[in-house]
């Protein structure tokens, strides 16, 4: 990954207010590298210790969060629900209700 999707990730990162949630592909997709929601994933898992970085505020695109039923999942969960996140059953994130810019990248139905 270049500085520049770094930067451009981060940006979009830190732009999530309390209490909402995005998704790696959204985060992608507003940083202006759509279809690299691995990506993304990856430099969130790589972020330094202390950073600040609000890395668990960002859910898979179903809205889960990484790795149920691990330490880290939980952690992540804490997290969330601390920020006044709710968290259902299986670490699952209602998108449309917790969702930052969520009119625009979740389907209507």
């Amino acid at each position: 990954m270049d500085a520049a999707f770094e930067r451009a990730v981060l940006a979009q990162l830190l732009a999530i207010p309390p209490g909402q949630v995005s998704t790696y592909g959204t985060l992608a997709a507003l940083a202006g590298y759509p279809r690299h929601a691995r990506h993304v994933g990856k430099l969130l898992g790589n972020a330094p210790a202390g950073s600040g970085w609000p890395w668990f505020r960002v859910l898979s695109g179903s809205g889960k969060v990484a790795r149920p039923g691990t330490a880290e999942a939980d952690y992540q969960i804490l997290l969330l629900e601390e920020d006044g996140v709710e968290v259902g059953a299986g670490g699952r994130v209602n998108l449309k209700r917790y969702g930052w810019l969520a009119q625009f990248f979740i389907p209507k139905s």
